[in-house]
């Protein structure tokens, strides 16, 4: 059965390229907004936090940040009922406005040094106000874009809604960069940071000016002209057993591999070049906006290539593919980026000692314990560590490698071993200048060489990563738009896109770095994603149905 129903016809290229602009500024803003709070979310955790744990700090900023993840299946369905009764046009509207607003106003905040935790407060409700609205931005955009395209090139129209996730992340790299270079560091951390939040108000401009000349959904219309629209879309998408059964299947099949890998490829790659691996700001976003741009085209390849061999066994490809490479992957990045850090960690392993009761990890206070600190130092530091039980009160850290001819002043409390320098740590007073300067002499490097960075193995290394993400990536909004009828189509793929987005990737650099601080294995974050993929393969292997022939105006073979 044809897309287009009597008295309808195909939109024209000039149509079709409107309507696909029109959506995918959605994705620019979004990914504009998410890649400048996670660019700068150290930074942000030293203004609106209080000060005296850097990991601690930063890994409240991700918190903060993962808050707005959080909110978007409240999001999803709010305004997926809302797309569904009154259509997609004026919905996506609403969600563009509420996104640009509550991202400029981030940029007028004032800090944990102006008011206290109030701006703490307040930054968290502008990030759920984010939330809500991009719990919504996404579904409109995919379904309205898709209920426009010719049957026989949906994958490829909707992956560009996809593939313009690159065109936010190099807007918001370019604007930091620009202003951290032409105002310096100092000017920039004081007041600069405000200034990619506030120019967003120009990315809404355009985004409404472009919705504003859109008409309705062919489809939408055809549906409403027949009476066929639902007036419960929330019940009858997830009240109604048959409709959430697929609800379940697209989010455990094919969802949630997509959020963590291409969570991990973009978000958490950079992050932790620079928060584990010491890689300067301006190298990592140099690595990865290369890879990015490899990677933009990529995407609306697998569209392309989804619509001609179907879009189950390519996203679960991706799935596999990432569960099987992704730890390999992260080895030889960290290698590439900082060998002299590698070595360390293999020739000279860190060992750290303490009663478990006074060594648990702090998150959301600031760390008590001599343990608790020096754990929060040395995760800050990418230093691996093992930690094993102590009895009584003492924490030991042994740092082996010491040459003592390379290390100035003697700390009053160490006792020296050859070769080894051990740190006998008594209540909360960790000589943390003292433990820097042993780790040095040990080989561990307080950053990155560039000198020394393997440029062509690091760009390779990300490429891969994001060409898996892009596997996935680019035929889901057309896989997730043919699964459901037009009446709750709106409300049915919203939610479990906005879930698997939020909860299981949006959280994914919180859960990874957390696993870091507690485990002292840099690499261990990543059986968080290699978990999550290998779920996704096996359920949709299992479970998921091809999609890619499916009429978006043959509601009948599809649950009520």
């Amino acid at each position: 059965m044809s897309d287009v129903t009597a008295g309808e016809r195909e939109p024209t290229a000039g149509e079709l390229r409107m309507v696909v602009a029109a959506a995918s500024i959605g994705t620019v803003f979004e990914w504009y907004d998410f890649f400048v709070y996670g660019t700068l979310a150290a930074l942000l955790g030293a203004l609106f936090f209080p000060a005296g744990n850097e990991a601690a700090a930063f890994l409240l900023s991700l918190a903060t940040f993962g808050a707005g993840f959080f909110v978007r299946p409240f999001g999803a369905l709010f305004f997926g009922m809302l797309g569904d009764l009154v259509g997609r046009k004026y919905t996506f509207l609403v969600t563009i406005t509420l996104m640009g607003v509550a991202t400029a106003g981030i940029g007028f905040l004032p800090t944990f040094h102006d008011i206290g935790i109030a701006a703490a407060a307040m930054l968290l409700i502008l990030r759920l106000l984010q939330g809500l609205a991009i719990g919504g931005e996404y579904g409109g955009a995919a379904t309205y874009v898709a209920e426009h395209a010719p049957q026989h090139r949906r994958g490829y129209f909707t992956s560009y809604i996809q593939a313009t996730a690159t065109i936010g992340l190099f807007l918001s790299l370019a604007v930091v960069s620009i202003c951290r270079v032409s105002l310096g560091e100092e000017a920039f951390k004081a007041w600069g940071w405000r200034i990619p939040f506030v120019l967003s108000l120009v990315l809404l401009a355009i985004s409404i000016y472009i919705r504003m000349k859109l008409n309705e959904s062919p489809v939408f219309r055809a549906m409403k002209e027949e009476g066929r629209g639902s007036a419960k879309p929330i019940r009858d998408s997830f009240g109604n057993w048959a409709n959430l059964k697929i609800v379940l299947i697209a989010f455990a099949g094919a969802c949630i591999g997509q959020g963590v890998l291409w969570y991990t490829a973009n978000f958490y790659a950079m992050l932790y070049m620079q928060n584990v691996l010491g890689v300067a700001y301006l190298d990592t976003y140099l690595l990865l906006a290369l890879a990015l741009l490899i990677g933009m085209g990529l995407v609306v390849f697998f569209g392309w290539l989804s619509d001609r061999v179907g879009r189950k066994w390519l996203m679960l490809g991706a799935c596999l593919l990432g569960a099987a490479t992704i730890q390999p992957a992260f080895h030889l990045l960290a290698r590439a980026v900082n060998p002299a850090l590698m070595a360390a960690n293999e020739k000279n392993p860190v060992t750290l000692q303490a009663n478990p009761a006074a060594c648990g990890m702090v998150i959301f206070a600031d760390p008590k314990t001599g343990c608790q600190k020096v754990r929060a130092l040395l995760s800050k530091a990418g230093v691996q560590f093992t930690t094993l039980d102590l009895e009584g009160d003492q924490t030991l850290l042994t740092i082996p490698g010491v040459d003592p001819a390379k290390v100035g002043g003697e700390p009053s409390e160490r006792e020296e071993g050859p070769g080894d320098s051990v740190f006998v740590i008594e209540g909360a007073d960790v000589p943390a200048a003292d433990i820097r300067a042993h780790l040095t002499a040990a080989g561990y490097p307080a950053k990155a060489d560039p000198a020394l960075m393997n440029w062509p193995l690091a760009i390779a290394v990300l490429t891969w990563l994001v060409t898996i993400a892009a596997m996935i990536y680019g035929p889901i909004a057309a896989f997730l738009v043919e699964l459901f009828p037009t009446r709750i189509r709106y409300t049915s793929l919203s939610l479990p896109y906005n879930i698997s987005n939020g909860l299981i990737g949006g959280f994914q650099p919180f859960v990874s770095f957390a696993i870091i601080t507690a485990t002292g294995d840099i690499f261990a974050g990543l059986w968080y994603p290699i978990a999550v993929a290998a779920l996704c393969f096996v359920v949709g292997a299992l479970l998921m149905p091809e999609t890619k022939d499916r009429s978006l105006h043959d509601d009948d073979a599809r649950p009520a």
